[in-house]
């Protein structure tokens, strides 16, 4: 029998995948980093082995998954091509497990994680449905109809699939190690569009998809009335969001999400189109819409004394900009405190504008110093460049965050694609 050896298992995306394979009961292990990192915890409830990375690890019978962050030199990766055993790089070998289903991937510079966590809980209320989620989150089901999955455009790594369905929450500049610009990301999804198999659901307020051109329809949803699905009548409140669905302005339903900000309607949007196009029945998306409990590291809340707390992964402007929007539509009386880490120096760089403006929707900023991916460790700038052009900035280290106790009954949110986590978990400790 197949034993599947993953090589950084902790990855977001490797540690999804390995959790879909022990779910269909193939024999699963691993090898990562000692750092206990937050995507171990569900490889560890399934008893799946991860090991320190050694080349020792390696031995005749395995298939090595190799997660994109390695190169061919290191060292297990060099053993398992002298043994001669089969080395698959985890897009390839994705791209290929997906064949077997009717596959949606979720794609866009913004919102993937959130989409595809919504659209497998809803669509599973349907069909049998396996997921691979960004956050870390996979789950297989034995004769599942559908695979949902998150395709992420860095370094073009989702052209490697021809899925049947895609969903395109927006085209935007990230990752400028690696886009040259605007133009340079929408070719890499001009790209990917042309591999969809059955069809394109694309925001369609966004200009950048109004151009994409493909081989299958593109149904576009959004709030402006040229969408084939139209959200009207928005009611916001602090238990979440109500709107109505308009079909080729033709009224489709009234639907009801917990979750908070424009950004949410949208995903939802992107998914009553989905389920929509493939025939799932109203009543069971309106249901499961209302019971979608979020995704990891997707603004998640922890109330502690007189605070509430909120972890998210935005690392990028506009996703900051719909962070503080969600936080201020439910805690709308609560002073809203920012605690932001910024993620690789090229991003901080290319952004240092636009994160100034973002940040400064939040009543007070905290910076942490930028945290240097194993792209790049150094860069041309410092956390204090970003802190002199934000009025009500403050710098905190792990060792002082005492100094957000001063404000009380507010809602702090910790915001970052590092480890922000440890701040948050340092001021834990310090409240305990």
């Amino acid at each position: 029998m197949t034993v599947y050896h993953f090589v950084g298992i902790k990855g977001t995306g490797m540690s999804a995948l390995a959790q879909i394979l022990h779910d269909m009961n193939y024999e699963v292990q691993g090898s990562d980093i000692e750092k206990k990192v937050f995507t171990q915890k569900a490889l560890e409830a399934r008893n799946i082995k991860i090991f320190p990375f050694a080349e020792e690890n390696i031995r005749e019978g395995l298939t090595v998954i190799a997660g994109n962050a390695f190169p061919d030199t290191h060292p297990e990766i060099e053993a398992a091509n002298q043994l001669g055993l089969p080395v698959i790089r985890y897009h390839r070998f994705l791209g290929d497990f997906m064949k077997m289903y009717t596959s949606v991937a979720i794609t866009g510079v913004h919102g993937k994680t959130s989409t595809t966590g919504l659209l497998s809980h809803v669509i599973q209320g349907a069909e049998p449905t396996s997921f691979l989620i960004g956050d870390g989150t996979g789950s297989g089901i034995p004769n599942s109809k559908y695979f949902v999955f998150e395709a992420c455009e860095y370094r073009r790594h989702f052209l490697s699939y021809t899925p049947d369905y895609a969903i395109m929450t927006n085209i935007d500049f990230d990752h400028p190690d690696y886009f040259a610009n605007l133009e340079d990301v929408f070719n890499a999804f001009q790209e990917m569009a042309l591999n969809v198999k059955k069809g394109i659901i694309a925001w369609g307020d966004d200009e950048q998809l109004q151009q994409i051109q493909a081989k299958v329809p593109v149904v576009y949803y959004g709030f402006g009335e040229d969408n084939d699905f139209q959200a009207r009548n928005i009611v916001k409140s602090t238990d979440g969001t109500t709107f109505d669905v308009f079909v080729r302005n033709t009224f489709y339903g009234n639907f009801h999400i917990t979750t908070y900000g424009d950004h949410s309607v949208l995903n939802a949007l992107s998914v009553i189109a989905l389920c929509h196009y493939e025939g799932v029945d109203i009543e069971i998306i309106q249901q499961r819409l209302q019971t979608f409990e979020g995704v990891k590291r997707r603004f998640n809340e922890k109330r502690l004394g007189d605070q509430i707390l909120i972890d998210d992964y935005a690392h990028h402007p506009t996703e900051i900009n719909a962070t503080i929007d969600a936080a201020r539509q439910k805690y709308p009386d609560r002073e809203v405190v920012a605690v932001f880490q910024p993620h690789t120096f090229t991003r901080t760089q290319s952004f240092l504008e636009e994160f100034a403006a973002s940040l400064q929707k939040a009543d007070t900023i905290y910076l942490c110093d930028i945290f240097g991916s194993a792209r790049e460790n150094t860069g041309k700038l410092s956390i204090d460049n970003l802190l002199e052009k934000i009025d009500n900035s403050n710098l905190i280290t792990e060792d002082e965050t005492s100094v957000l106790k001063k404000h009380e009954q507010a809602v702090i949110v910790f915001m970052g694609a590092g480890d922000i986590q440890k701040y948050q978990e340092a001021y834990e400790q310090v409240l305990a």
